[in-house]
């Protein structure tokens, strides 16, 4: 009896940098490296062979995408990529940037025909700019609030068929990472450990959402900031990629 492939999944993580141009690069990610190894865990009990890599420059990302087009794939492939981050950019370990829209093109139909049919599930803990999202207070029966600034509708990139993008934050906006972890990877690790993880992708990532939205909050300096994850999907159907 033939065994059934299981899915793969890549958490790329990256906590120490440097520069080979003299720039000046941010300081250690703490939290990243113990949030990465459980979520190694929680993943290969739901049947996932995972790779987790650790402190990969810009290239060693883009090769790692590559050689997935070498691997034999089940029903689904998860990505998760945990750095540090501008709108559109991870940053490699080198502080060279890489962009994400280079990574789907690397995994689009043409170029990776072993992931064509395949859901491919990307979660990007990264900030997507600077600012800082103060939250804001609910009222009813008050009308529709403004927004402070004009949402950003377009993406810079496409992604492949049967692709899903998860970010930790809304664009122009900081993701929060302190010594336990982020609020966006934390929030998915409850969900992936619960009986939510039965959900259908989207509604799961909307539980996901709302555990960020209304139950984080920064810390120390940052006290009382809030983050709002977003995802873009081309999904036709549902799938439950956590259901093991």
């Amino acid at each position: 009896m033939a065994q059934v492939r299981r899915s793969r999944a890549l958490v790329v993580v990256n906590t120490h940098f440097h520069s080979s141009h003299g720039d000046e690069v941010p300081g250690i990610r703490s939290g990243a490296k113990p949030e990465a190894k459980k979520l190694f865990k929680v993943l290969s009990r739901l049947n996932y062979a995972v790779e987790l890599v650790h402190n990969k420059t810009a290239k060693e990302i883009e090769d790692l995408y590559r050689q997935e087009r070498c691997h034999q794939h089940g029903e689904f492939f998860v990505s998760i990529i945990s750095s540090h981050g501008e709108d559109g950019v991870i940053f490699g370990c080198d502080w060279e940037p890489v962009k994400l829209s280079r990574l789907f093109r690397i995994l689009s139909s043409e170029k990776c025909p072993a992931l064509r049919k395949i859901p491919k599930i990307f979660f990007i803990q990264a900030c997507r700019g600077k600012d800082l999202d103060q939250g804001v207070f609910v009222e009813t029966d008050s009308g529709d609030p403004k927004p402070e600034r004009d949402p950003e509708y377009l993406l810079d990139f496409s992604i492949p068929p049967q692709t899903v993008v998860t970010f930790a934050c809304s664009p122009g906006y900081a993701a929060f990472l302190n010594p336990s972890g982020s609020m966006f990877l934390q929030a998915l690790l409850k969900v992936l450990e619960g009986e939510e993880r039965h959900l259908d992708l989207i509604r799961l990532l909307t539980r996901v959402n709302g555990k960020v939205a209304f139950h984080c909050q920064a810390r120390g300096i940052f006290q009382g900031c809030k983050q709002m994850p977003c995802f873009i999907t081309n999904l036709q159907e549902e799938v439950f990629p956590f259901s093991a």
